[in-house]
Parts: C-alpha cells; sequence; structure tokens
C-alpha cells in the first residue's frame, strides 16, 4: 500500500513546549504497576492452573503455522489500516509514514514499559514529527479509543445471542458501552462549542494560574486536535476505516485461531476478539500479559473445552502482536535516532 497523496512536506520535528512536561506522581505510578502485575500474576496463575503442560506443548507442536504466517500478514495490514484512519482524524496535517511509525512505536512501549505509556508516547512522537504538537494529537487518540471500545462492545453484543452460557457479561457489557457513547458525546459538545469552552476556561483561569496556564497554552491546541468532530464528511471517513481495521483485525484473529482449531468458525473469532479487546481495558503487566489470555480462554470456553489447546492459541495470539509491532516500532526508534529509555524519560514526564 503506497504512502496517501496530497500532504504537503513534513515539518521537521521540534522539541516540545516547555508546557508540556510535567512531573509525574511517582508513588501512584508504582501503585498502578504493582496492581497491574498482581492481576496479571493472578491470570497467569489461573491459566497454568487450569491446563496440562504436555498438552500445551503438544498444541504448539502440532499447529498449521501456514495459518500463523498468514495471520502476520494480515496483521501488517492492520497496522497500515490502522494508520490511514488516525491520520484522517488528524484531518491529513502528518505524513502516513510518521503516523504510521508513531502507532508502532506507541505498541512498542506498551509492549515493554508499565503505565500503558503507548497512547502518550505516540501522541508525545507524532506532535514532534508532525510539528502539530502533542496536546493537538491527544484528542485524536482520545476519539480513535473511544471508537475502538465501541466497537469491542459492539462486535461483543452483536456475538452474544448466538453464545450459550455468556449471559453473565451482558449487562456489564452494556454499561461499558453506554459509557464510551457518552465520552463520545462529550467530546462532540466540545468540538462543537470551542469559543465557549476556551472562554470558560479563561474566565476560571483568572482565580486559577493552572487553568490560566493551561487554557492559554494546552487549551487551544487540543480542542483544534477535536475539531475533526466539526468535519461530519472526515469523521465518518475515519469512523469506516476504523470499522474496516475491526473487519481486518477479525480476519487476523480468525486465521491464528485456524491454526489451533480446524474447525473455528467465525462467530468464534468475533466473540472472542471483542472479549480480549475489552478485557484489555483492565489493568495488567506491560503488554497486558496474562489478562489477555484469560479473557481469551474465558470466551472460547463457550464454543470448545480444550484449555491447554486454547491457551497455545491465546499466546499465540498475543505474541503475534507483539513481535510485529515491536519488531516495526523499535526499527521506527532507530530511524528517528532515539532510543526506548531516552523515550520513555521523556515521556514519563509528560502529563498522564
Amino acid at each position: 500500500m503506497t504512502q496517501s497523496q496530497g500532504t504537503s512536506e513534513p515539518v521537521e520535528p521540534q522539541a516540545e513546549q516547555a508546557d508540556t512536561p510535567a512531573q509525574d506522581s511517582g508513588t501512584g505510578s508504582w501503585v498502578r504497576l504493582v496492581i497491574g502485575i498482581l492481576i496479571s500474576l493472578v491470570c497467569l496463575g489461573f491459566i497454568f492452573s487450569q491446563i496440562n503442560l504436555q498438552q500445551f506443548a503438544d498444541a504448539w507442536r502440532l499447529a498449521n503455522y501456514r495459518w500463523v504466517l498468514a495471520s502476520m500478514l494480515a496483521t501488517v495490514a492492520w497496522l497500515v489500516v490502522r494508520a490511514i484512519a488516525w491520520r484522517i482524524l488528524l484531518k491529513n496535517k502528518a505524513a502516513f509514514t510518521h503516523v504510521f511509525f508513531a502507532i508502532n512505536e506507541g505498541y512498542l512501549l506498551n509492549n515493554l514499559l508499565p503505565f500503558r505509556l503507548g497512547e502518550v508516547g505516540r501522541a508525545f512522537l507524532l506532535g514532534r514529527k508532525s510539528g502539530l504538537g502533542f496536546w493537538q494529537v491527544l484528542p485524536t487518540i482520545f476519539i480513535e479509543r473511544i471508537v475502538d471500545l465501541i466497537m469491542a462492545v459492539g462486535v461483543f453484543l452483536a456475538a452474544l445471542p448466538f453464545v450459550v452460557g455468556a449471559d453473565w457479561a451482558g449487562e456489564a457489557i452494556w454499561i461499558t458501552g453506554a459509557v464510551m457513547l457518552l465520552g463520545l458525546a462529550l467530546l462532540f459538545i466540545l468540538a462543537h462549542n470551542r469559543p465557549r469552552v476556551q472562554a470558560l476556561a479563561e474566565a476560571a483561569g483568572r482565580r486559577i494560574p493552572l487553568i490560566r496556564r493551561l487554557a492559554r497554552q494546552s487549551l487551544p491546541a487540543f480542542l483544534e486536535g477535536l475539531s475533526v468532530l466539526v468535519d461530519v464528511r472526515l469523521f465518518l471517513l475515519s469512523f469506516g476505516w476504523l470499522v474496516f481495521n475491526w473487519v481486518i483485525g477479525i480476519v487476523q484473529f480468525h486465521l491464528v485461531m485456524l491454526a489451533f482449531f480446524p474447525q473455528a468458525q467465525p462467530l468464534w473469532s468475533t466473540f472472542t476478539l471483542g472479549a480480549a479487546a475489552l478485557g484489555l481495558a483492565a489493568p495488567s503487566s506491560p503488554g497486558g500479559v496474562g489478562v489477555y489470555e484469560f479473557a481469551i480462554m474465558t470466551a472460547l470456553a463457550q464454543f470448545v473445552q480444550a484449555p491447554a489447546t486454547a491457551a497455545a492459541f491465546a499466546f499465540t495470539a498475543h505474541l503475534i502482536q507483539i513481535l510485529i509491532t515491536s519488531v516495526i516500532g523499535a526499527y521506527a526508534l532507530y530511524r528517528d535516532g532515539d532510543s526506548l529509555a531516552n523515550l520513555y524519560r521523556q515521556v514519563r514526564r509528560l502529563p498522564k
């Protein structure tokens, strides 16, 4: 797939404005990390308590790796489509290559580092590379993530009526979907009332110095980042690409499932991927290790009682995602002349 046309020459990377970095609360961050690691360890402990290790090893040995290779190629296609959708949310103001590599650098951060720094990291990286700035890029990630969660809820609920014994999740999923829709509605309100929001912030800033500083420096860029919601054509176009991205995701997931379950039906992949995506919303260790696999095994148990094979499939599906995004993300860092340690230090100073 070729790079989208019609983009002006990218602006050279610039240092982030002095107002962007902020000291993070070390204590709060480490508490979140410890809680996340504990949740992951509990999930991993439960998984390995339920499987036969010999059957687990046999499942990997007997897997059809042609399907795994096809799934890896589909993952690359998924990343390309994801970059197209995000670039449209940015109103095509950033070069496609910058967007594509920033996404993978963000996933690399999520794979290796705590605190879900990838989302903040890719906003910082793309803001620096494109010249748009951190605050203008960040709201487009909010929009993308909310649409993702709405899609996860929709996919899960669409499959739920066909899955016997899955009523346990229905109420929680409806609540999650309602919260995400309310969040998107709030962003729409802010986008359509930007001058009023700016005026209210400036009025509040007369009494509160922090709000005054944000109103003058960060808020205008943040509201500009939300402006894509005012352009119905661009938002619907991006939404369409995100829906297509989910279609590719289901296909990719089904391909790797076929490597372990040749009898798998599309319903299995649809329901299980929705559950896995929602599972990743829970706090966990870097990369969501344990939580992702637990969500997959729990959902897949509605269709087949083969916990060892289900675990082998879950770990393989997760490994594919981690491997591909980490390789591309590491190349992107090398291409930019940056390092993971330096990037981590810079992102840790950004507001969470």
